[in-house]
C-alpha cells in the first residue's frame, strides 16, 4: 500500500508540472521581435499558387526583414522562394505565369529590380541605381517590364557665394530651397529630382527614361498592344498649391507624347486595364474641399470617353480596384465598421460583398489595413487579420475560405493575450452611434475591478477595427481594461460620418470619447480612481485636448500631437493640404478658428500629468508641437515629461526597437501614477 501511495502521489506531481507546463504566460514587451505577419499576396494567374511576402524582424540588428514565400493555393507546398536577413518585396507574376518581378536590397543593400524564372529559381537583377524602383508592371508579352524611379536633378539656385581657397575647410555650402513642399515624412527633407518612368526589357541592360520634367509621375501599366502607357499624375501648371488634382495619362510610346484622359477637378488615381484593354477602371472624387471626401470607382473607355462613377451608391471608400477576368466587373477593397471587405460592382453599378476579414497588416495599433489579389479563374488570396493575429494568408474560392498560414501560432501557444469585445454607444452631444472595442487583460475576472486606459487612433480619418495591435496587447498584458474606437471623424461609416469634424476637429469628438469611457465605466469592472488616455497623431491632439477639458484622468501620454494648429500646418509636410482642407483660410487670416481648436489656447486649464512623446524626425507632427505643450506645461506647473525618440519618423516605427520603447514608455508613465494618491 506504500509503495502505491507514493506511487499516485508522483503521478500527482507529474500532472501538476504538465499542467503548470501548458500554462500560458503574458505577453511581454521583447515578443515583438518574434511577431511574423503576410504582406503583398499575388495570386498567380490561373489560381494555383500564391506568392506572398513573409515578414520579420532580427532582435540583434534591430531590422525589420522578409523574404518570398511560395505555396499552392490549398495550403500545400508552402515553401521560400528567397531567403536571408534581406528586404523581399511586392511580387508581381507575368502574364504567362512563369515568371515573377520583385524588388530586393539581397545583394548589396540597394533596392533593385528583379526577375525570378520559377522553373529554376534564378534571380537577375535588371537594375542597379542608386535609387530604388517604384512598382512593376508587365507588358502583355512578357518581355518588358515598367516602373517608376527618382532620378536627381541639379537645383537652382539665385544665392551667389563665393568658392573656398584650395585647401581650406569651409562649412557645408548653404541650402536653397524654394519649393511649396521642401520636405516630407520619413524622408526628410527632399533632394532636387521627380519621380520619373522608365522601361526595361527582361533581359536587362539599360532601362530608357520615358519623362523627364518637374513633375513626379505615377506608377505606370501597359496598353494590351504594348504601344503606350497609361498612369496618374499632377501635370498641371499649379500642382504644388493643388495637391491633390491628380489625372490619369496615357504616355505614346512611339512618340513620347503625353495625352490626358480625365480632366475633371479633383484626385483620379490607380488606373487599372480591363483584360481585353478596352477600359480603364480608376479611383476618384470631385473635389470640393472638404476634409474628408469618399473615393469612389470609375470606369472610362481608353480614349477617355464615357466615364461612369460605378459606387455613387456605396458611400465608402473604394480602393485596390481589380477586373473580372471577363472584363464585366471590378473587385475593390473597402472599409465598413471595422472591417475590411472586398466588394464586386458591374458596369451597370450594381454592388455587392465577397470576402470579409481582411487585416492585420498593421502590427503596432489596430487599424485595418489590409491587401487583396484575384486570379483569372476568380479565386482571392488576401492578409487575413483578426484580433488574435497578425496578418496571415489565406485563400477564397467558390464561397469557401481556407487559412494558408498561421505564423504566430508558436509564440500564441504560450502567450496569454487579451480578449476583444466589440461596444456601440450613443455620443452625449449628439446621440450619434459611435463603435468600439474593449479589450480585456488575460485571466479577466469581471467581478474584479481593472485600471483603465482610453486609446485614441490618428488621421483624423482613419480606422480602427478587429485587428491585432501589439501595443493594446501590451497595455491588457500590464493588468489594464483598454478601449479603443472610432469618434466622427472616421472612415468606414460614410461621408457624413466622416466629414461631420469639418473645420471642426476636434471638438465634439471629445463627447463621443467621454460617452465610451462611460459605458466600459458601466459594466461595473473599471476602476475610476485609476482612468488613463493616451493616443497618437490626430489621437495625441486628442488626449491633448481631453486633459484640458476634464481632470478625471490619472496620467495621460500625448504622443506626437498637433497642438498649435498655427504652427503646425505652416511647420509640417505638406502646408498647401492642411490650409486648404481642414480650415477655411490661412492662419493670419482665421486666427480665431484655429486658436479654437488648439489645444495650447486651453493649457491652463491642465492638472492631469502628462508626458509628450515624439519622433526627433517627425515631419508629420514636428516635434516642436510636443515641445511647445512640454514648455506650456512646465510654466503651470504641472507634472510633465518629454520623451525623444531618435531618428523616428511619424509612425515612430522605422526599427523594431521603436515601436518597443513607445509601447514600454506609455506603461512606465501610467504605472508609474497607478494607484498613486
Amino acid at each position: 500500500m506504500k509503495i502505491k501511495f507514493i506511487f499516485i502521489c508522483a503521478l500527482a506531481l507529474f500532472a501538476q508540472i504538465r499542467l503548470q507546463a501548458q500554462q500560458k504566460t503574458k505577453l511581454e514587451l521583447t515578443d515583438l521581435f518574434d511577431l511574423e505577419y503576410v504582406t503583398n499576396p499575388s495570386i498567380s494567374p490561373d489560381g494555383t499558387k500564391v506568392i506572398y511576402v513573409r515578414n520579420f524582424k532580427d532582435i540583434m540588428t534591430d531590422r525589420d526583414y522578409s523574404n518570398l514565400w511560395i505555396t499552392n493555393t490549398d495550403g500545400t507546398q508552402n515553401r521560400p522562394l528567397t531567403q536571408g536577413n534581406h528586404r523581399d518585396v511586392s511580387p508581381v507574376w507575368s502574364h504567362d505565369g512563369t515568371k515573377v518581378a520583385y524588388r530586393s536590397n539581397q545583394q548589396d543593400e540597394k533596392m533593385k529590380l528583379f526577375v525570378m524564372y520559377l522553373d529554376t529559381k534564378v534571380s537577375v537583377a535588371l537594375t542597379n541605381s542608386a535609387n530604388p524602383p517604384g512598382s512593376v508592371s508587365w507588358s502583355y508579352d512578357d518581355q518588358q517590364l515598367a516602373f517608376t524611379q527618382f532620378v536627381p536633378k541639379a537645383k537652382k539656385s539665385l544665392l551667389s557665394i563665393p568658392g573656398k581657397p584650395e585647401g581650406a575647410t569651409w562649412n557645408e555650402a548653404p541650402i536653397y530651397i524654394d519649393d511649396m513642399k521642401y520636405r516630407g515624412d520619413g524622408a526628410g527633407y527632399l533632394k532636387p529630382g521627380n519621380q520619373e518612368i522608365f522601361t526595361i526589357g527582361i533581359a536587362g541592360g539599360t532601362a530608357r527614361q520615358w519623362t523627364s520634367d518637374e513633375f513626379d509621375y505615377g506608377s505606370p501599366l501597359w496598353s494590351k498592344d504594348g504601344t503606350s502607357l497609361f498612369f496618374s499624375a499632377n501635370l498641371n501648371e499649379n500642382h504644388e498649391f493643388e495637391p491633390t488634382n491628380s489625372e490619369i495619362y496615357q504616355l505614346d510610346l512611339s512618340t513620347g507624347s503625353i495625352k490626358a484622359l480625365t480632366s475633371r477637378f479633383g484626385p483620379d488615381r490607380t488606373p487599372v486595364l480591363s483584360p481585353d484593354g478596352s477600359q480603364i477602371a480608376f479611383t476618384g472624387f470631385d473635389d470640393t474641399f472638404q476634409g474628408y471626401q469618399v473615393m469612389n470607382l470609375y470606369v472610362m473607355n481608353t480614349d477617355g470617353s464615357g466615364i461612369k462613377n460605378l459606387t455613387a451608391d456605396l458611400d465608402r471608400d473604394a480602393g485596390n480596384p481589380q477586373w473580372e477576368s471577363n472584363s464585366k466587373g471590378i473587385y475593390f477593397q473597402y472599409d465598413e465598421k471595422g472591417d475590411t471587405k472586398i466588394g464586386h460592382v458591374t458596369l451597370t453599378g450594381k454592388i455587392r460583398t465577397v470576402v470579409e476579414g481582411l487585416g492585420g497588416l498593421d502590427i503596432g495599433r489596430p487599424y485595418n489595413a489590409g491587401d487583396y489579389t484575384v486570379s483569372s479563374n476568380t479565386k482571392f488570396a488576401f492578409t487575413l487579420g483578426g484580433a488574435d493575429h497578425p496578418a496571415d494568408l489565406a485563400v477564397w474560392s467558390d464561397g469557401e475560405i481556407k487559412r494558408i498560414t498561421a505564423l504566430n501560432d508558436d509564440v500564441f501557444s504560450y502567450r496569454n493575450i487579451g480578449k476583444v469585445e466589440e461596444i456601440w454607444w450613443k455620443s452625449s452631444f449628439d446621440q450619434l452611434d459611435i463603435q468600439g472595442w474593449i479589450v480585456t487583460p488575460p485571466n479577466f475576472d469581471p467581478s474584479k475591478k481593472y485600471p483603465f486606459i482610453l486609446e485614441i487612433h490618428g488621421g483624423p480619418f482613419a480606422m480602427y477595427g478587429t485587428s491585432f495591435s501589439y501595443e493594446v496587447q501590451q497595455y491588457a498584458a500590464a493588468g489594464y481594461v483598454v478601449l479603443y474606437s472610432n469618434p466622427r471623424g472616421s472612415t468606414g461609416y460614410g461621408q457624413d460620418f466622416g466629414n461631420s469634424i469639418h473645420h471642426d476637429y476636434p471638438n465634439h469628438d471629445y463627447a463621443d470619447l467621454m460617452s465610451g469611457v462611460d459605458a466600459v465605466i458601466e459594466k461595473g469592472y473599471v476602476d475610476t480612481e485609476n482612468l488613463f488616455v493616451t493616443g497618437g497623431s490626430g489621437g495625441g491632439l486628442l488626449t491633448a485636448w481631453i486633459v484640458a477639458k476634464t481632470n478625471r484622468f490619472k496620467a495621460a501620454v500625448v504622443a506626437k500631437p498637433v497642438i498649435n494648429w498655427s504652427t503646425h500646418v505652416l511647420y509640417a509636410d505638406n502646408p498647401a493640404f492642411f490650409t486648404k482642407y481642414w480650415f477655411p483660410g490661412n492662419p493670419w487670416e482665421e486666427p480665431e478658428n484655429y486658436a479654437a481648436r488648439s489645444p495650447i489656447t486651453f493649457v491652463g486649464n491642465v492638472k492631469t500629468p502628462t508626458m509628450l512623446l515624439s519622433g526627433e524626425n517627425d515631419y508629420r507632427t514636428p516635434i516642436a508641437e510636443s515641445e511647445q505643450f512640454y514648455a506650456a506645461l512646465k510654466l503651470q506647473g504641472v507634472e510633465t515629461a518629454m520623451v525623444r525618440i531618435p531618428n523616428a519618423s511619424h509612425g515612430l516605427v522605422n526599427r523594431p526597437s521603436m515601436l518597443m520603447s513607445k509601447s514600454a514608455s506609455i506603461l512606465s508613465w501610467f504605472n508609474h501614477y497607478l494607484n498613486k494618491k
